[in-house]
């Protein structure tokens, strides 16, 4: 009888370590950091400005934060389409380039509305 290896071994395998990895930075890290805790170092810190008064609730994020992030993600995603493309363009022929045409000219409406209704004014 001849054993068969389960393909899924390596991936449990590679899961574990990772694991494992996060589990003793995590574990050293408590052990040897430091631990002078003050009031300033609690604080939010804001890239070397005072931190922004906030509700006692919470606060409310202006919305151009998010449109930021969702404009990131569009355009992100674009470049995550056009990669691949790019690189097997060749064998894809003319249906490729003109389904890329076809997709390039949506993000462009998105993009066109977008300026259009000032979502890339940053005051």
């Amino acid at each position: 009888m001849t054993a068969v290896a389960n393909p899924y071994v390596p991936i449990l395998v590679i899961g574990a370590i990772g694991f494992g990895f996060a589990v003793i930075s995590i574990s050293i890290a408590a052990i040897t950091g430091p631990k002078r805790y003050n009031r300033a170092k609690a604080q939010a810190y804001e890239c070397g400005i005072e931190p922004s008064p906030q509700a006692a609730e919470g606060g409310r994020f202006p919305i151009k934060y998010f449109l930021t992030a969702m404009l990131f993600i569009i355009f992100d995603i674009e470049i995550v389409f056009l990669y691949p493309w790019a690189v097997s363009f060749d064998k894809l022929g003319v249906f490729g380039l003109v389904e890329m045409v076809l997709f390039i000219s949506t993000v462009f409406v998105a993009y066109a509305y977008v300026w259009r209704r000032g979502g890339l004014e940053w005051d």
